[in-house]
């Protein structure tokens, strides 16, 4: 091997070790700080401890300029606390050396506070203390004080603003919007945000007490030093005064120029706020983004040029220097458009031709919109979008199916109000709503709201309903009437039509998605009975014969249990899913519960219990009803008139019949009154409390 290679090998090997213990290197730096409170330092290390101070300051000016948010600094707290401890350091060193060899001229604490004091105050003190007060009054009242406000502000609006987020990211999850992945970054992201805002709470009164210690210690150093110089080194007043002096306030400068850039860093990282991007991208972005703006400035300045008494030059080159930019950005917002616009025709004419295996795909649940209603569905976020979303977690809890994925899109065939709802490629449903205005709707079900606007039906339950101007939503509650916006119309009707085409939207896919989630214990039960003595199929037909009647199956393992109870004995699938519906008695009369604590019912006279029963006709597990068409139009007009008298938005009657004859008087049932639920008396759990309304 050469000898470079050998010194590379040797120096990377070197840079490994050092990275390695920079934790050590970083303990001892601080100690070595806490070392000078203590020590004399020679005036060659105070030298370089003023210069890293002041390099420091300024690096972390640079960094809090262009950082894109404040959480990518989050170590400036800490960082804060070392600067300003080792300028307090520095202080005391300069002052130990200006007390003990003040006597012997401006290089006694070092070249660089001479500097200080020969640049900037040209040897006259009565200049240094003048500048001197102005930068304590600029750090301390102006930018400390600001920034600590600002400080705190924002730490108490993040910590109270942390349980909303929580629940927004929780929701998001739950609605299928992000992944466990996103969401624990999210999270972990909120934690960052309340601890770095909480902290910066703090770190904001360490610049405002290095400000305050700063004038302190200068203080202390002028009398100090010229009690020194009068009484020890036999100096004449003048002469103390203006030597001690001189020192001091250098000494004074060389330690709150940093100072000052580090509360001006501390300044902007706690007012960058929510932008995000550099703060040259923020400031100019948002300053150059009003063409107008700049060019009524450029006016203003230019008459300002013209006005008797002020100077010409400076306004007239200001005022045409605004005037220019603001030309310039209004060409530039004119470019950037016609660039989007072109960008946007290309997209277009880029897009490749759907295939012909694209176009054989159907949608589980399909929502298009009209050419108005596209601002709802504009993002994923859009109004409409959102509060699709979220109707996977509702139907995860209340039905235990997790929806398949809404597909929402525009169509130019549609009326420009209107939206249809398809279900496995077929229309179900549509309606009209009107964007920007609200919908009042009497849930009574009486007459149109008795309000100003364009009168309609509500599309979902056809209650009579009028579209009003949102500054009257206010009137319309007052007055007893439920307001909505557009998009939560759409959204229930939705709701609505999924809930009738729950069977169908259970696929044997999504069966068998909701099987595979089963504990192992379960998988051993479904592999024991499938396929052995049922089929998956027949697993699928009772789920989805369950979810016709709205019954949630999020108890499958339940579910599971009575049909391995059942197919020892039937195969038929309806008895199956009777037996099931029996083990999920409680469950069932528990959602039928009334606000009053019990299950209202109606209940058939012995006439119809025994007409039912008679016109049941069995051929082994196989069963059929043949009761006369006369017999049942008689039955289905008595159970009409007895529902209605009794059915409110508020309490809704179940039918209780016997269990032979449930599935029977269902399916005839669903013709005339799909809402009204039929239970039979092997469902009724004996801790449920029934009350009989009437009797058919």
């Amino acid at each position: 091997m050469s000898f470079t290679g050998t010194f590379r090998t040797r120096m990377t090997s070197l840079g490994d070790v050092g990275l390695a213990n920079r934790d050590v290197l970083f303990a001892l730096a601080i100690v070595l700080v806490l070392a000078v409170l203590f020590l004399p330092v020679p005036t060659w290390l105070l030298d370089l401890g003023l210069a890293l101070s002041l390099s420091v300051s300024v690096l972390i000016l640079m960094v809090s300029l262009w950082i894109s948010r404040p959480l990518d600094f989050s170590a400036f707290p800490t960082v804060l606390l070392v600067v300003t401890v080792l300028r307090l350091a520095l202080n005391i060193a300069s002052t130990r050396l200006i007390l003990s060899h003040g006597h012997t001229g401006p290089s006694a604490a070092g070249h660089v506070i001479e500097g200080f004091s020969q640049f900037i105050m040209g040897g006259n003190f009565v200049i240094g203390v003048v500048i001197f007060a102005i930068l304590i009054v600029i750090n301390f009242v102006v930018i400390t004080k600001g920034a600590t406000r600002i400080a705190e502000v924002g730490a108490r609006f993040t910590l109270d603003a942390i349980p909303g987020k929580q629940m927004a990211i929780d929701a998001d999850l739950s609605a299928g919007m992000i992944d466990e992945a996103e969401a624990r970054r999210r999270r972990k992201e909120l934690e960052d945000e309340s601890t770095f805002f909480g902290a910066m709470d703090g770190a904001s009164k360490f610049v405002r007490g290095d400000a305050v210690a700063g004038l302190v210690i200068t203080g202390i150093n002028v009398l100090g030093g010229m009690a020194i110089g009068i009484a020890q080194q036999r100096m004449s007043f003048e002469s103390a005064a203006s030597v001690y002096t001189i020192l001091t306030v250098g000494d004074g400068l060389a330690t709150q120029i940093p100072a000052l850039v580090v509360s001006l860093a501390a300044g902007l990282l706690v007012t960058k706020g929510g932008n995000v991007g550099s703060a040259d991208k923020a400031v100019l972005t948002q300053l150059g983004g009003y063409p107008k703006a700049l060019m009524v400035a450029g006016g203003l300045l230019g008459t300002l040029a013209l006005t008797p008494g002020l100077p010409l030059g400076p306004f007239l080159l200001l005022g045409g220097g605004f005037g220019a930019a603001g030309w310039y950005a209004m060409r530039g917002q004119v470019r950037r458009a016609a660039l989007a616009k072109l960008e946007g025709r290309k997209t277009a004419a880029a897009l490749p031709e759907e295939s012909v295996e694209d176009m054989l795909k159907v949608d589980e649940v399909k929502v298009e919109v009209g050419n108005h209603l596209v601002p709802l569905i504009l993002n994923k976020n859009g109004p409409l979008t959102g509060k699709v979303k979220t109707l996977r977690k509702r139907f995860a809890k209340e039905f235990g199916f997790i929806l398949p994925s809404v597909r929402i899109k525009d169509s130019s065939f549609l009326p420009p109000k209107g939206y249809v709802i398809s279900v496995m490629g077929v229309e179900v449903a549509s309606g009209e709503v009107r964007p920007k205005q609200m919908l009042a709707i009497d849930p009574t079900g009486g007459a149109a709201p008795d309000l100003p606007g364009e009168a309609t039906r509500e599309p979902t339950f056809n209650l009579q309903a009028r579209w009003i101007d949102p500054s009257r939503h206010e009137e319309a509650i007052a007055k007893g009437y439920t307001v909505v916006d557009p998009e939560s119309v759409i959204t229930t009707h939705l709701t609505e039509v999924i809930k009738d085409h729950l069977p169908a939207l259970l696929t044997y896919a999504a069966m068998q998605k909701l099987l595979d989630g089963l504990g192992r214990e379960y998988q051993k039960l479904i592999s024991d009975m499938v396929p052995s003595r049922i089929t998956l199929v027949v697993v699928q037909r009772v789920l989805q014969a369950l979810l016709a009647e709205r019954v949630s199956i999020r108890n499958l393992p339940a579910i599971v249990e009575a049909i391995a109870e059942a197919v020892n004995w039937t195969r038929n699938i309806t008895l199956v899913t009777e037996h099931v519906r029996a083990r999920l008695g409680q469950q069932i009369c528990q959602s039928l519960t009334a606000s009053d604590g019990f299950v209202p019912v109606i209940v058939l006279t012995p006439r119809w219990e025994q007409a039912l029963a008679a016109g049941i006709v069995s051929d082994g597990e196989d069963r059929r009803f043949a009761l006369p068409p006369t017999q049942v139009q008689e039955f289905l007009t008595a159970l009409r008139i007895t529902i209605q008298k009794h059915a409110t938005p508020q309490v809704w009657p179940a039918l209780l019949v016997g269990a032979e004859v449930r599935p029977f008087v269902r399916s005839l049932l669903e013709r005339v009154s799909p809402m009204t639920p039929v239970i039979s008396h092997a469902e009724l759990h004996r801790k449920v409390a029934v009350k009989t309304v009437d009797q058919v």
